[in-house]
């Protein structure tokens, strides 16, 4: 039963979108009676049979509810698939005796699901990742529908309609107007478009051969000056300064004094006196 629930509800199994569509179409519309009592035998004994029918009277909403975002330029099947789950979800959450039929309370599930999975796939980066800027996409966007290109004073009427700043608004529409771009031309490029390839004008200063042989021959250089004004000190000294700082698992002034019977403050006093000399040895 769970496994016919998800070949229903996913449009890709139904061999084509007009097809499925048609398919839902036909399923009968439940009665606010019968919703409820459905509801209720899912909420009290978890029958997955009610579960299965108040889910599948209610794609067709679901299908209404997509095409209201096909100007994104993804896969109708996809934003239905994804108001699918967003209406499953909604099922298992509602309340029949709170009053109210199910498709006003699964919109905004629907909707959630639908908005997540367009910020996920609209752009290869991101546009919106807080609440905020997810509120202002959808919106600005809705805007620009029927306003167009943005003047100044539209700006700040846009702004002011959504409780955010101008320039929070220009940095959105920004976002929006940008598009996917390869790091490095296309396949059929020719010399004019190398130019604007990413690839040509961005470059990785860690890459640089000259760069990384420099840096690790200033590490071996330190390294081997470090050893070396380490092998000038004392054998107590160096062992306390090996314990206090070079040691996977750095011992404490108690240890090292336990183990050489001196006081704590002998073994701090000592290890000061070594760090010293090897800050001289460096220096000079």
């Amino acid at each position: 039963m769970a496994n016919d629930l998800i070949l229903a509800i996913n449009p890709s199994t139904s061999g084509s979108l007009e097809a499925y569509v048609s398919a839902v179409n036909q399923i009968p519309i439940l009665s606010q009676e019968e919703e409820q009592s459905l509801a209720r035998r899912l909420t009290r004994e978890n029958d997955l049979v009610a579960a299965q029918r108040l889910v599948m009277s209610h794609l067709r909403f679901v299908v209404h509810i997509a095409r209201g975002y096909k100007g994104y330029g993804l896969p109708l099947g996809d934003l239905i698939q994804e108001g699918n789950i967003g209406l499953m979800k909604a099922v298992k959450r509602f309340d029949p005796d709170v009053g109210v039929r199910l498709i006003s309370f699964a919109v905004h599930w629907i909707r959630a699901e639908i908005h997540e999975f367009i910020l996920r796939n609209w752009r290869i980066v991101k546009v919106a990742t807080t609440k905020a800027q997810r509120k202002l996409f959808f919106n600005l966007r809705s805007s620009k529908k029927h306003l167009g290109w943005f003047s100044k004073d539209e700006i700040e009427a846009v702004a002011g309609d959504l409780g955010v700043t101008p320039e929070t608004v220009l940095e959105m529409e920004k976002r929006m107007s940008g598009h996917d771009t390869s790091f490095d031309a296309p396949v059929d490029h020719d010399e004019d478009s190398d130019y604007f390839a990413p690839a040509s004008y961005l470059n990785d200063a860690g890459a640089d051969p000259a760069q990384q042989l420099e840096q690790e021959n200033w590490e071996s250089h330190h390294t081997d000056r470090l050893q070396l004004a380490l092998a000038n000190l004392d054998e107590r000294s160096r062992d306390i300064l090996q314990q206090r700082w070079l040691a996977e698992t750095k011992a404490t002034l108690h240890e090292l004094a336990a183990k050489y019977q001196v006081s704590a403050e002998r073994i701090r006093q000592l290890e000061n006196n070594a760090i010293k000399k090897l800050k001289d040895s460096l220096a000079a």
